[in-house]
């Protein structure tokens, strides 16, 4: 059969509030506005001749690098082949074909733009179709979290907020038309890290509007809200203040502030021509930027309610 490709795009939070902590496991909750910017890695898949479900992974790119060793059976994307096979039974899994994974890695990693779940979440779509399943949502939605907490939002790759340990989704406010700016300075940040470095205080939920007519509105509206994550991660990685400071110099800007983590960066601007033309004002040695649009309609065809079909 020909390859299968999927786009991964980078998910983009544009505030963060962590609102409590789990008593059972002592997870953070989280409530974040998340959107998806046109940036994105690429995957290519090809069914093999031989049965079983094998994932196997073949990296490229311009960051396959920090993706380094040969064991890729920890990788985001195997895992969730092994997810996959496990919900279906190991009875059924041994007539689904193997396959080749290439990924086009162009997205940094480590960077809080939720890189590697947009990953896994393209492959479970991508093996989905390869190997005709229907799931049903909710058991699908309860595998990806099992990946990690950002691969439920990253398999619609619509804007929506996040709630819970990121698993809760619910709509996002209809968006304005926009441009954005992503500015990544070549330093990984531990998320781990940036939670213990944080000030242990809890930030209440946002209060959001079911729409947004202008871009002035949203950006007023998050200007009110944080990342609560963004001061812990310039302590940890001061490049990051740097970075903030060249955007909100940037001609154009109306709102910079840190995405997830870190350490990545993010403006908003008028339009993507907008965010285009302020790039060079940005641009350093080492740094990464992508300038362009959001995914307003998903950066996938929609996803329905019940099941991912086939």
């Amino acid at each position: 059969m020909s390859p299968l490709h999927e786009l991964a795009h980078a998910k983009i939070n544009l505030y963060l509030h962590v609102t409590g902590r789990r008593p059972a496991d002592g997870y953070h909750l989280l409530d974040s506005l998340a959107v998806f910017a046109g940036a994105a890695d690429r995957l290519e898949l090809t069914a093999g001749s031989g049965r079983g479900g094998r994932v196997t992974l073949d990296i490229r790119g311009r960051f396959a690098a920090g993706l380094g060793g040969d064991d890729r059976a920890d990788n985001l994307i195997v895992r969730a082949g092994a997810v996959l096979r496990e919900l279906v039974g190991a009875d059924a899994a041994r007539h689904l074909p193997d396959v080749a994974v290439v990924l086009h890695k162009e997205l940094p990693v480590a960077s809080g733009i939720g890189g590697g779940s947009a990953d896994a979440a393209a492959a479970l779509r991508l093996l989905l179709r390869v190997w005709k399943l229907d799931v049903p949502r909710a058991a699908l939605m309860a595998l990806a979290t099992r990946l990690g907490a950002d691969v439920p939002v990253c398999l619609d790759q619509r804007a929506a907020r996040m709630e819970g340990i990121g698993e809760e989704l619910t709509p996002a406010p209809i968006l304005p038309p926009c441009g954005m700016m992503l500015v990544n300075c070549g330093e990984s940040v531990s998320t781990p890290q940036v939670f213990r470095t944080r000030a242990p205080v809890f930030t209440p939920r946002a209060v959001l509007p079911p729409q947004w007519h202008a871009l002035a509105d949203m950006v007023r509206d998050l200007s009110a809200q944080t990342n609560d994550l963004q001061d812990a991660a310039c302590a940890l990685c001061p490049e990051i203040t740097t970075v903030l400071s060249a955007l909100r110099a940037a001609p154009g800007c109306r709102l910079a502030r840190m995405s997830g983590s870190g350490a990545t960066c993010f403006a908003l601007f008028d339009s993507p021509a907008a965010a285009r033309a302020a790039q060079d004002a940005v641009q350093r040695a080492g740094w990464w930027v992508w300038a362009g649009d959001l995914c307003r309609n998903g950066g996938n065809p929609a996803v329905g309610a019940d099941s991912i079909p086939a």
